[in-house]
């Protein structure tokens, strides 16, 4: 009866992390060039079950395999997949098309600098001509930070990435990819990390000037994916509750 509890429980806890990160894609499916988190469930398996007055195994006790006693996150997964273009006509808005990101000079609070990587290209220059990205941070081109002339009236950046003032070359994105995404993790403010063991590539990404990248959440899909993860809360509620009742009606019998 109690195993009964504890799983419930862990089903209790399971739909109450898939909520989050359901909350999670919906609140950012605004975000440009954000990328949808999934999450995998999978059982517990540490607990056994054995045979009983076998012949075939003589007089000794045997496992027979796992028994499961609840739910539990599996893990967590990005989905990569290209979001939609947005037309913006501005032309420090720039969207890529295929696999790749920017770098990004990022500064944490302690003053301390590292390259991380985004796909959200809504740029714009600071008071010094570099092109920074909302939140302040350089974006970094294949000889370091980009800074633009000044006076500058016409800005322009083909496919490849080369960035051109008033015709004059300036700069070029430098795009990067990775062989196995699964070494990459979510650093915030939109920006992804390369941890131990990524392995960088070239990318093969075009840069589409004056477009940005939508989220690729589908919002009506999020939303029945909430629904049902708040109808499997409610009922590991009702199957606990009963066991619940069930206990307390076995302790006042116990107690005549």
């Amino acid at each position: 009866m109690v195993k009964g509890l504890y799983t419930t429980y862990t089903g209790l806890v399971n739909s109450q992390r898939r909520m989050d990160v359901v909350s999670n894609n919906l609140a950012n499916s605004t975000t440009t060039g954000y990328k949808k988190v999934g999450a995998t469930t999978q059982s517990f398996d540490s607990v056994y079950g054995i045979k009983v007055k076998d012949l075939t195994v003589g007089h000794l006790s045997e496992n027979i395999g796992e028994l499961s006693l609840g739910a539990k996150i599996g893990e967590l997964y990005t989905d990569w997949e290209q979001g939609s273009f947005k037309n913006t006509g501005n032309k420090y808005d720039f969207a890529l098309a295929g696999p790749g990101f920017f770098s990004i000079s990022f500064t944490n609070k302690e003053g301390v600098e590292s390259t991380k990587y985004s796909r959200d290209g809504a740029f714009q220059l600071n008071a010094d001509g570099y092109l920074v990205t909302k939140d302040g941070d350089y974006v970094l081109g294949e000889n370091g930070q980009i800074q633009i002339p000044e006076g500058v009236s016409a800005l322009s950046v083909d496919n490849n990435g080369a960035i051109y003032a008033d015709g004059e070359y300036v700069d070029t994105f430098a795009l990067v990819d990775f062989e196995d995404y699964d070494y990459l993790q979510r650093y915030g403010e939109n920006l992804y990390d390369a941890i131990d063991g990524a392995t960088q590539t070239a990318s093969s990404a075009t840069v589409n000037q004056g477009y940005l990248e939508a989220s690729n959440i589908n919002v009506v899909s999020e939303m029945v994916s909430m629904i049902n993860i708040a109808r499997e809360f409610e009922s590991n509620q009702k199957v606990m509750n009963t066991i619940d009742e069930m206990l307390g009606k076995m302790v006042s019998i116990s107690e005549l």
